[in-house]
Formats: C-alpha cells, structure tokens, sequence
C-alpha cells in the first residue's frame, strides 16, 4: 500500500534511540502508575471523605490545565526540553514526598497544596515526552507507538511492584504510603536520566505565542469537533482513574489491586504497536471511534460486575477493555496533534491536546466523581450504589462517540491511502 511504502521510505529507529526514548517512557509512567490508582481509596482509608479525595485527585488534573500550556511554550522557545524534563522530575521527587508525610485529615488545604504544587511540574513531563519522542523519530506515525509502549509496560510493572512491597496480611497497597515513596524515588531517578536524553533544543521561530498560534488548529471544524469531544470524554475517563480501584476492593473483592488493574495495561501493550496498522486500515476517525465505544463497554461492564462467576468476569473485561480505550483514543489522537500541527507549535499542540483531556477534563471529572460516590452512598451502611454510577458515565460517553461519528471528517490529505 501507499501508506506502508510511505514509511518503508523513512530510515529505520536506531536501537541505541529507541531504547534511550523507551528508557524514558518507562519510567514517566512508572512514576504515575505507582501512586495514583491507589490515590483515592488510600485518601478514604485515612478518613478523607470522597470530595475532598475526589479534589485532591482532581488537583493532578488542574495542574494539568496551567502548567502544560508554559511548558509547550518554554519548550518551543526557551529550554530545551531535556532539561525541562530533570528540572520537573527532581522537583517532583520531593513534593511526593511530602505527600506522603501528610496522612491527617485536618491537613487538607497543606495536602491540596502541595498536591496542586506537584501537578504542576509532573504534566508538563506528559508532553515532553511526547514532543521528545516525535522530534528525534524518523516517522511519527510508524515509532511513537513502539517507543510509547515502554510506558505501559511501566505502568504495569509499578502495579505489580505496589502489591509485592505494600499489600499483604489481607490489607491491599492502598493501606501504606509506599506507593507514594516508591514514585518519589523513581521521579528523582528520571530527573537525572533525563539530562542524557537527545538534546531537543526549542526549535520556534520568534515572535507569537506558540500556544496561541495551536488555537488556531480550531479553525478545522473536524479538528474542533476532534478537541470538543475529546474534552468531554475526558470528564468522563476520569471516572476511571478515580475510583476504579475503589470500586474493585469494594464491589469485586479484590486484594491485589495493582496487579488486576495492570491486566488494562497489558492489554494496552498488545495493541499499542499495532495501531499503526489500524490506523492505515480504518483511518483516524474509525480508530478514534472505536476507542469511544469501548470505554462505554467497559462502564457497562462495571455496572453489572459483582465478586463471583459471571459478575466478576464483567469486571475483567472492563478492565482488559482498558487497553483499546488508551491506545484507541489517546496514543492515537497524539499521533494526531502531531501529523496536524506546523512544526514550530508541535510542543504546543500537544500542550493543548493535554490541556483539555489530562488538564480541564479530568480535573472536571474528578471533582464530579467525587461527589457522585458521596451521592450514591448509603449513609447508613456506607455502601455505594456502583450499579447507578456507572450508568452515568456509560452513558456520557456514548454520547460522545454520536457527536463524534456525525461531525468529524478526515480531511483528504488526512486519509490514509487505499489499498
């Protein structure tokens, strides 16, 4: 096919570069992975009550919104990005730290400080490993997924890490402050990889704000449509993240929460570097759909799971489900931002493709999650109403993916040749 002579005509990623960007990608979600499926129920088993834990997880979120729109623009003009990167990390070692200190209630606003604080400096890290990464692959399209995987495969080794060193005696990892301290040491040790990654100086031009000129990629209407929904999606992905690990313990049964979570992940590394090859088949619109409807399967899953048999089998699923929602929607809507963006504003673009899903998206989804546990909580007997609450963000998302089918369109130079 055209498309696979296309990337047939680009050199190959040199093996001392993809292990170097791989390296890189492991440990940014490493970092994450390790904390913060835990977050919530650990915020609970301390007394927090859901809004306040859906707030302080919301504060990932929020940070999201403010930092990566000065990162895409230090990164274009200022720093590059490889520095911005140690400097990020090192700072964030510290202040998971400090979270992990904080375990009283009456610290709130001291634990949503420094929460915020650490958002602040970790979001930034999404994006420039991303822009990383694209900016040193010979093909965008073809690498990024191979290189992108080795975060998943992070994620999942952090899962499999929080249960052998923090679970035990019946008590899940949520129960310790371990996860918080093991991805304090993995921040510091990227903040100093990262001064070894391929120099990635800013490459824009002067004059403009580079974030402003990305709000330009809005005159698109399909690339608006493609920014709107993913924005609103987003709300409800941070469902997900939330609560899921809750919802498991609670609902499921289940002990070991980092390794059953880490099933999504493996998932993710089967068919992460295959979506090339989807994206070549079906195209962009057909592959963003798919990932649409498959997060709305896995919360219909979730509303039927239950601790045995069948039930617990629903849960599996939702959970293997994972994997096609992240690679299906979001490895391939960075693809995306990449392919649509001018090259000056690449870094930006991908800051605002983050901004509306990671930043204003989850921090409005957390916030709602939060206050939906409390909503479906039995105040008598403390048991939430799971069934109901998964009802709601199913639906939202299926929503979306009407929106979607009926107003994005693939522009002709967007299209992937046909066979």
């Amino acid at each position: 096919m055209a498309a696979d002579a296309a990337s047939s005509s680009k050199p190959p990623l040199a093996m001392p570069l993809r292990l170097s960007l791989s390296l890189m990608m492991f440990l940014q979600f490493a970092i994450w992975g390790s904390w913060f499926v835990v977050f919530f129920p650990y915020l609970r088993n301390l007394n927090f009550t859901g809004e306040q834990a859906g707030a302080l997880i919301g504060n990932m979120a929020l940070g999201a919104i403010f930092s990566t729109i000065f990162a895409g623009y230090i990164a274009d003009r200022l720093l590059s990005s490889e520095r911005l990167m140690a400097i990020c990390h090192l700072l964030g070692a510290g202040l998971l730290y400090a979270v992990a200190q904080l375990q009283n209630p009456g610290e709130y606003w001291t634990l949503f400080a420094v929460t915020l604080v650490y958002a602040l400096v970790y979001n930034p890290t999404l994006v420039l490993a991303n822009s990383i990464t694209f900016e040193h692959v010979p093909d965008g399209q073809r690498d990024f997924p191979g290189v992108r995987v080795l975060g998943t495969v992070g994620w999942i080794a952090a899962g499999f890490a929080i249960d052998a060193f923090f679970a035990g005696n019946g008590k899940s990892a949520a129960a310790s402050n371990g996860p918080l301290l093991m991805a304090a040491g993995l921040s510091a040790l990227l903040g100093v990889y990262s001064l070894f990654l391929p120099h990635t100086p800013p490459k824009g031009a002067a004059g403009g704000v580079p974030f402003v000129k990305a709000l330009g990629l809005f005159k698109d209407f399909s690339f608006a449509v493609f920014f709107i929904v993913s924005l609103v999606i987003t709300v409800v992905l941070a469902f997900y993240y939330t609560v899921t690990s809750d919802f498991l313990a609670s609902q499921c049964g289940v002990k070991d929460i980092g390794r059953t979570m880490s099933i999504g992940q493996v998932c993710e590394t089967v068919f992460l570097p295959l979506l090339p090859l989807f994206l070549v088949r079906m195209g962009m619109k057909w592959v963003l759909a798919m990932g649409m409807l498959c997060w709305g399967l896995r919360y219909l899953c979730f509303a039927y799971a239950g601790p045995e048999g069948g039930a617990f089998a629903l849960a599996i699923v939702g959970i293997a489900l994972h994997g096609l929602c992240f690679d299906f929607f979001f490895a391939a809507g960075f693809i995306h931002c990449d392919n649509k963006a001018p090259k000056d504003i690449r870094a930006s673009a991908q800051a605002l493709f983050s901004f509306l899903t990671y930043g204003v998206g989850m921090w409005l989804g957390s916030l709602i999650c939060g206050m939906m546990v409390d909503r479906y909580t039995d105040p008598v007997t403390k048991a939430v109403d799971w069934r109901n609450f998964w009802i709601v963000p199913a639906a939202g998302v299926l929503a979306c993916l009407v929106v979607f089918v009926l107003f994005f369109r693939d522009r002709p130079s967007d299209a992937p040749p046909e066979a």
